[in-house]
């Protein structure tokens, strides 16, 4: 397994850029939804979006006190991260918790139209849909949930790394001696 300085920036640099490579797809997604005739008004969009540009500056950050070294930066990054993991664990593990009855109980809050054993609201047009859509959601729901977990687990890693990347010294760093110099020494 790898353990040294150069194998452990490598590893942090390259997930930080799988980082930036996720919180592009997930910004352009959010921009296509936003000028298609279908997104305009979901709020998600903005929802993604948000996500997108935040996981981005994540990822710079990362990225930055990979690249330098900087103690401070990857204190921070790793702490935004972890707090990030706790959240996005939660929300994953919820998607993949919530069932059928969960689904159809949040349908009639939202005064859907025609659910299953619901009757037929006064002048209501609308065809009875959740037998149609059941499955397309509870697949969604998995997907997200399994998705979700999966980069909660990469984010852990991430902070994991960032930890041990932090705690080695660099073997290329010059310790100056401006009391006692050393022969032949470049600074």
């Amino acid at each position: 397994m790898c353990g040294g300085f150069t194998c452990s920036k490598n590893a942090l640099i390259a997930l930080n850029v799988l980082y930036v490579v996720v919180a592009s797809i997930l910004i352009s997604v959010a921009v296509y939804g936003q000028a298609s005739s279908l997104g305009e008004n979901l709020p998600i969009v903005g929802g993604i979006l948000a996500c997108g540009v935040f996981l981005i500056l994540i990822s710079l950050l990362g990225l930055a006190g990979a690249v330098k070294h900087h103690q401070v930066m990857l204190f921070f990054y790793m702490v935004i991260l972890f707090m990030l993991f706790l959240v996005q664990f939660s929300v994953a593990c919820a998607c993949l918790a919530v069932n059928s009855n969960q689904q159809e109980m949040l349908a009639q809050q939202k005064d859907c139209c025609r659910l299953k054993g619901m009757a037929v609201s006064v002048g209501c047009q609308c065809e009875p849909c959740m037998e149609k859509l059941q499955e397309s959601i509870d697949y969604s729901f998995k997907l997200c949930g399994g998705i979700g977990l999966f980069f909660s687990f990469t984010e852990l890693f991430a902070v994991w790394l960032a930890r041990r990347y932090r705690n080695q010294p660099d073997p290329d760093y010059k310790v100056p001696h401006a009391i006692f110099p050393r022969k032949n020494y470049l600074y």
